[in-house]
């Protein structure tokens, strides 16, 4: 049995009473004494602490990196100003979703931050697309999210300039004589900051901010019902090789000036098939919102059915939401089912549980915009 990685916080999640498993190779915790749905209640209404050290930081180096970089992903990498930061996808031949990351424009270089499960082939894609002129180097760094409405009164206290920041935009900072890169975002819907810190400073770092009253911190099972009813994707899941970003309805993420008749267009890897399905609109199936009734989770993998009982699609992604008070799904249905307010049958424990196609997010969002 291969030995799981660990995080620079494993040692401190197991004295906090963390709930420890397997996770894209990692040794994580799922949850602490607290419980699930009060972690998820307590991010939602103050503030949690989240170790996502797992996640892959990358720098990219070389004579116009941006530009470089377009041939890989389909948003706009050339635009990007300094400081900022984008979500992108990477792309396959078929126009699948190899990965999705987060970029930022660092100056004289690229900062990237890949998922964890992804991390190994990423890094190989990079090297192998971006050619030999490039240096892709995976940093050996701490990474922890600091998120929910309170979280800019924590950081107003530890480094007031960090509130400075505003919704995908990243600096560098101190925190207690420690260098920090700090960045405004999360994946919980809610306001917060993602902190990437050297490794040997990880823990210091983590129990500074849990001394913080506001602070609690939380595993890896609120995560993903949170980032659910904020409706963002987990890759391997609810995104993968096999759907295209307008399956997925990632339209957002392909920049306008990677679009046909944009002043870049194309140029990426699939970029022929991703920019017919947009201007055509000819995909049959596409990424809805799922909101069910009564209190039994429809989980991933189920069946979906229209009431005639013909095959729909399938749930990537589903739980019971506990600031939606009801349960909530993402998956893949036929184009004519996904119209808003459609109703949908799942297949639970040989039941079917009507559920009706609903926007996502299912939570309005606490980005900081400015």
């Amino acid at each position: 049995m291969t030995e799981l990685n660990r995080t620079p916080l494993h040692d401190l999640h197991l004295e906090l009473g963390g709930k420890m498993v397997e996770f894209a190779g990692y040794h994580m915790p799922v949850q602490f004494p607290l419980g699930v749905k009060k972690e998820h209640e307590h991010t939602r209404a103050e503030c949690g602490l989240f170790d996502v050290s797992h996640m892959g930081q990358v720098v990219v180096r070389g004579p116009e990196p941006a530009r470089a970089l377009e041939s890989l992903v389909c948003a706009d990498i050339v635009g990007l100003e300094a400081g900022a930061q984008r979500y992108a996808l990477f792309t396959g031949t078929e126009g699948g979703i190899l990965d999705d990351l987060m970029v930022v424009n660092a100056g004289d270089h690229l900062y990237l931050v890949v998922n964890a499960a992804c991390k190994a082939q990423d890094i190989a894609h990079l090297r192998t697309g971006l050619g030999g002129e490039y240096s892709v180097e995976e940093l050996d760094r701490g990474l922890l999210a600091l998120q929910g409405p309170k979280a800019a009164s924590v950081m107003e206290r530890l480094c007031p300039a960090a509130c400075e920041l505003v919704f995908m935009q990243h600096a560098r900072f101190e925190i207690d004589g420690m260098a920090v890169w700090i960045s405004r975002s999360g994946y919980t819907g809610e306001d917060g900051f993602e902190i990437s810190v050297a490794a040997e400073d990880a823990e210091r770092l983590a129990r500074r901010l849990l001394a913080e009253a506001e602070v609690e911190s939380i595993g890896l099972g609120a995560r993903d019902s949170l980032r659910l009813e904020a409706g963002l994707c987990l890759y391997g899941h609810d995104i993968d090789q096999t759907t295209t970003p307008i399956e997925a309805g990632l339209i957002w993420a392909i920049g306008k000036a990677r679009r046909s008749g944009g002043e870049r267009e194309a140029g990426f890897i699939g970029a022929d098939i991703i920019l017919h399905q947009l201007q055509a609109r000819d995909h049959r199936r596409k990424r809805v919102g799922l909101l069910g009734e009564g209190r039994a989770p429809v989980r991933e993998g189920a069946a979906l059915f229209d009431e005639a009982g013909h095959s729909l699609g399938h749930v990537t992604s589903g739980g019971f939401g506990p600031t939606v008070g009801k349960p909530v799904a993402m998956g893949y249905v036929t184009i004519d089912a996904a119209e808003i307010g459609n109703v949908v049958y799942a297949e639970v424990r040989g039941k079917r549980l009507p559920m009706t196609v609903s926007k996502m997010p299912f939570v309005t969002p606490g980005y900081h915009r400015g």
